[in-house]
This record gives structure tokens, C-alpha cells and sequence, in this order.
């Protein structure tokens, strides 16, 4: 794959989406976007720990990264 991931794009849909995640007591950094679409993101605060994360991570976050910018192919949390 040959398509280059607009970061800001990724960081702008991000920080759309910081606000639902502050009012649970979480958060979320962006650690990295690598060559092949894959969004690295790190947990913090309530999301860290919360059972519904992966929920968070992969219905919420990765849903809207898929739809809104082009080449992201996933999602993952890291420690």
C-alpha cells in the first residue's frame, strides 16, 4: 500500500472525539500511525482500565478513523 495517512485528518477526528472520552474520566494519545493504516493509540485515565474500552477502541474510534480518513486500516491500543 502506497497511500499516505494524513495525520492531521487523524488528529483532527481524534480530537472530535477526546471530549466523549474526557466526560467518562479517560483519554487517549496517539502514539502512532504506521505505513500500513494502523492507529496506535495509548489509553489513559478511566479508559485504561474500563471493561467497555475495546468496545470504545474498535466500534467507536476505529469506526470513525475508517470512515474519515482514507488508509486507516485499524486501531490498537498499547501499553
Amino acid at each position: 500500500m502506497s497511500s499516505v495517512i494524513d495525520l492531521a485528518k487523524v488528529q483532527e477526528v481524534l480530537e472530535a472525539l477526546r471530549p466523549y472520552l474526557q466526560a467518562d474520566g479517560g483519554d487517549m494519545e496517539l502514539v502512532d500511525v504506521t505505513d500500513e493504516g494502523v492507529v496506535q493509540l495509548r489509553l489513559q485515565g478511566a479508559c485504561g482500565t474500563c471493561p467497555s474500552s475495546t468496545y470504545t477502541l474498535k466500534m467507536g474510534i476505529e469506526e470513525q478513523l475508517k470512515q474519515q480518513v482514507p488508509g486507516i486500516t485499524e486501531v490498537v491500543a498499547v501499553p
